[in-house]
């Protein structure tokens, strides 16, 4: 009886939480494809270089509204950097970017309220420019031994930029975070389910230490902006205090092992410390500051509202059609990717050239897929590269490989070839 018990404890608030986040997530998913299809990073990338103090600027507030995650963000300030941008603006945009997008700032609101959904965004932006800002100080001395390709601009029509606003954030987007917000959710839900509220509150940890420990969790492994929102709720729930939470939420998205990596390869050591020490004492910061210096009931107030275990309150009409729409989308997106990767096997498997699969560590969104197969298929000797997220492959197809080629360029882009 007491399994039941916390099985259907488990599911009432996997229920009750996804519930609160559905018609935000929605909106957000919305807005996200608008901005991916209406604001490409062309358009962008010019803004990333100049002075230290502009290109700072721009690239954070630029990169704080993006839906972009520490995963996808990586291939994409790669892009940013190969292209031209400078070193001050690139990390500007690594670290304000992930910690926050319209999605996950819209299902901070819905479970954590306005006080979470005003400082994330500009906890985000402050750190940004900050980094950005030391990076171009620190760096000033190095050489710059870059060599820029021209890009070329695809004009489209606007029917096609509604298309693929639709496309992207109701599918490739949905694809790349479904994972870890499911993860998110069902991690949050077994926490609510198994440790009694205010179990943090009786182990007496003072606020500097819950937020050290946080960051020893946070730093090395990846969650996404939106899939780290249900954790911080619970987390306040059994008395975690607001800015230890706030840590979770800024440094979880903000970093992780193939980041860093990435960082150091492209960037350097000394952008790589600029960018890990900016993170770290924002996040701390932040923390302090919602500790000490602002009232607590802001930011516990209706996580306990919404999230308590409170069974009166019931999951209204829009809110349980929001859920369905989103679980239908969620299994969607794994459905496409299926058919998509046994597509592109089957048109490999047709044609007549050569065909070598290799393995590459680090790829793991859609926007790392992208970046991989666009930069491959630039060398003359191959007519396709297809990568399969799932097997961290790539099955190259044409004639005569130059495989150091291959290997500089994906090494140019942040990841790995295993040999």
């Amino acid at each position: 009886m007491e399994v039941l018990k916390y099985v259907t404890t488990f599911l009432n608030d996997l229920v009750k939480i996804l519930s609160e986040m559905s018609p935000y997530l929605l909106l957000g998913f919305f807005f996200a494809g608008l901005l991916y299809a209406f604001i490409p990073k062309k358009k962008i990338e010019k803004y990333f270089n100049g002075k230290p103090f502009r290109s700072s600027v721009l690239a954070s507030l630029l990169g704080v509204p993006l839906p972009l995650c520490s995963c996808g963000v990586i291939p994409t300030g790669t892009a940013f950097y190969k292209n031209g941008a400078s070193k001050g603006g690139t990390v500007s945009f690594l670290i304000s970017t992930p910690q926050t997008g319209v999605d996950s700032i819209l299902a901070t609101f819905s479970l954590l309220g306005l006080p979470f959904a005003i400082i994330r965004p500009l906890a985000a932006l402050v750190t940004g420019i900050t980094g950005g800002l030391i990076t171009s100080v620190v760096t000033k001395t190095e050489s710059d031994t870059r060599t820029f390709q021209k890009q070329t601009e695809e004009h489209k029509t606007f029917t096609q930029k509604v298309v693929d606003a639709f496309r992207y954030g109701f599918i490739e987007f949905i694809q790349d975070i479904s994972k870890w917000l499911v993860i998110g959710l069902v991690l949050a839900a077994i926490i609510s389910a198994l440790i009694p509220n205010e179990f943090f509150e009786l182990m007496n940890m003072p606020p500097i230490v819950q937020m050290f420990l946080i960051l020893l969790v946070s730093i090395p492994l990846y969650i996404c902006a939106t899939g780290s929102i249900p954790l911080a709720a619970i987390l306040i729930l059994k008395g975690i205090s607001p800015g230890a939470a706030f840590v979770l939420l800024m440094a979880g998205p903000a970093t992780n092992a193939a980041t860093i990596t990435m960082i150091g390869k492209v960037l350097g050591k000394r952008s790589l410390i600029t960018y890990l020490a900016t993170i770290i004492a924002g996040a701390v910061g932040c923390g302090l500051i919602i500790d000490y210096a602002l009232p607590t009931q802001w930011f516990t107030e209706i996580a306990h509202q919404h999230l308590g275990h409170n069974h009166g309150q019931s999951i209204n009409l829009w809110q349980f059609t929001s859920g369905i729409v989103l679980i239908v989308l969620i299994i969607n997106g794994y459905v496409q990717k299926y058919l998509n990767t046994k597509k592109s096997t089957i048109q490999l498997n047709n044609n007549t050239m050569e065909i070598k699969t290799i393995k590459v560590e680090g790829m793991t969104c859609n926007h790392c897929k992208a970046n991989v197969e666009n930069n491959l298929e630039k060398l003359d000797f191959l007519s396709k590269a297809d990568v399969n997220l799932s097997d961290k492959t790539v099955t190259l197809k044409g004639d005569n490989f130059e495989m150091e080629k291959i290997k500089e360029v994906i090494d140019s882009l942040g990841y790995k070839q295993i040999e």
